[in-house]
C-alpha cells in the first residue's frame, strides 16, 4: 500500500478513531470511483447485484462471499484494503439478501429466505462461470458464516475455480442452542409441509430499528457503529431473522458438508478462521472439516466473535495481515 494517510495502518484498513468519517469521506467515495455495479442473472434467472472492482496488473481477484443477514457493502473496509493491496475484487448480494432479487411472497425486508440451500450454491457457481472470468486470475475466495458453507458446498462439487479458500467463521454448522437438531427439523418441516416455509421462525422478530452492541457478534463498536446507522438509513440492509425455510435448510446443509467422501473432494489450500468467543456457529464442526480436507489449516482467532472481520484493532489488523500473508504465499 502506498500514501501516507495517519487514518489507515499500512495495510489499508480503518483505525478506530475517527472510523465512521473516514469510511464515509475516504474509503466509500474513493470505491465508488472504482465501482462496476452490475445485476447478473443468477439461478432460475434471479437477479444479483455484482460489485466488481477491476484493477490493472493485479495480483488476483478475491471473490467476497457475505454471511447470513449480510451485503456486499458491509465488507466495504476489507474490500479497499484488498484493493489498495493488488488484489481486484468482486463482490455480490446473495439472493434474499440487500439489493439481489427476494421472494415477492415475503413483503418484509428484513426476514431472510430460500427455498433450498442449493441454490446459494448455484448463484456463487454461476458467478464464477461468468462475470468471475472476466477477472484477473488466478482467483480466490474470501467468505464468512453462511457464505463459507456456499463457498464449501461449491469446493466439493468444483474442483477447477478457486485457486485458494480463506474462511471466516465458516457455517459449518450453525448454533441452535439448547434444541436438540433432531427436534427442531421434525418442527420446521412440519411448518414447512402445512405451506409455513416461508414465515418468519417463531424466536424471530421484525427488524426494529439498531441492534444493541452488548448482544451483537461483533467487539469493534466503531465498526458496528458506523453498519448500523447504514442499515437504518437504508432497508434493503435490515436483513435480521430467518424464515422456516432457512433454518431447516441451514440445519441440514452439514450433513453435505460432512457427509462420507465430501470435504476429502476438496483440493484447493484452505485456510479457516475460528474466533475464539464464537456463539453463532459450531466451532467443533469447523475441526471435523478441516480435519478432512487435504492440507487445510484451522487457526483460532484470539479475543474474536463470530465477525472476526469487524474486530477490535488490535484483534482484526494481525488477522487481517495473516490472510494477506497467506494470499501471497506461493
Amino acid at each position: 500500500m502506498s500514501g501516507n494517510e495517519t487514518c489507515f495502518n499500512e495495510d489499508g484498513l480503518v483505525l478506530s478513531e475517527g472510523y465512521a468519517r473516514t469510511m464515509t469521506d475516504r474509503v466509500l467515495p474513493w470505491l465508488a470511483e472504482r465501482e462496476e455495479k452490475t445485476v447478473f442473472s443468477g439461478y432460475e434467472g434471479r437477479p444479483l447485484c455484482v460489485r466488481k472492482y477491476p484493477l490493472r496488473d493485479a495480483r488476483g481477484t478475491v471473490v467476497i462471499v457475505h454471511g447470513f443477514t449480510e451485503c456486499a457493502v458491509k465488507f466495504s473496509e476489507i474490500i479497499y484494503s484488498l484493493l489498495r493491496n493488488g488484489y481486484a475484487v468482486l463482490a455480490y448480494d446473495q439472493r434474499g439478501h440487500g439489493e439481489s432479487w427476494r421472494d415477492p411472497d415475503i413483503k418484509d425486508l428484513s426476514l431472510t429466505h430460500v427455498d433450498r440451500f442449493g441454490e446459494y450454491v448455484s448463484d456463487l457457481e454461476m458467478l464464477c462461470d461468468g462475470p468471475l472470468g472476466d477477472m484477473p486470475a488466478p482467483h480466490y475466495a474470501l467468505s464468512h458464516s453462511m457464505g463459507g458453507a456456499v463457498t464449501a458446498s461449491l469446493l466439493i462439487k468444483r474442483q477447477d475455480i478457486f485457486k485458494k479458500a480463506v474462511f471466516s467463521s465458516p457455517m459449518i454448522a450453525p448454533e441452535t442452542g439448547s434444541m436438540p437438531n433432531a427436534l427442531m427439523k421434525v418442527m420446521l418441516g412440519a411448518m414447512r409441509l402445512l405451506g409455513k416455509g416461508k414465515e418468519r421462525v417463531p424466536v424471530s422478530k421484525p427488524y426494529a430499528g439498531r441492534e444493541g452492541f452488548d448482544t451483537a457478534c461483533v467487539n469493534g463498536r466503531e465498526r458496528f457503529d458506523w453498519y448500523e446507522d447504514l442499515r437504518v438509513r437504508t432497508p434493503a440492509y435490515q436483513n435480521n431473522g430467518p424464515s422456516v425455510c432457512w433454518t431447516l435448510e441451514a440445519i441440514s446443509v452439514t450433513g453435505r458438508l460432512l457427509g462420507p467422501g465430501c470435504p476429502e473432494r476438496i483440493d484447493c489450500p484452505v485456510r479457516v478462521y475460528q474466533a475464539e468467543l464464537e456463539n453463532m456457529v459450531v466451532n467443533e464442526a469447523q475441526e471435523k472439516f478441516v480435519s478432512r480436507v487435504k492440507g487445510a489449516e484451522l487457526l483460532v482467532v484470539k479475543g474474536a466473535k463470530h465477525e472476526i472481520y469487524r474486530s477490535l484493532d488490535e484483534v482484526l489488523f494481525p488477522w487481517w495481515r495473516g490472510v494477506l500473508d497467506y494470499l501471497a504465499r506461493p
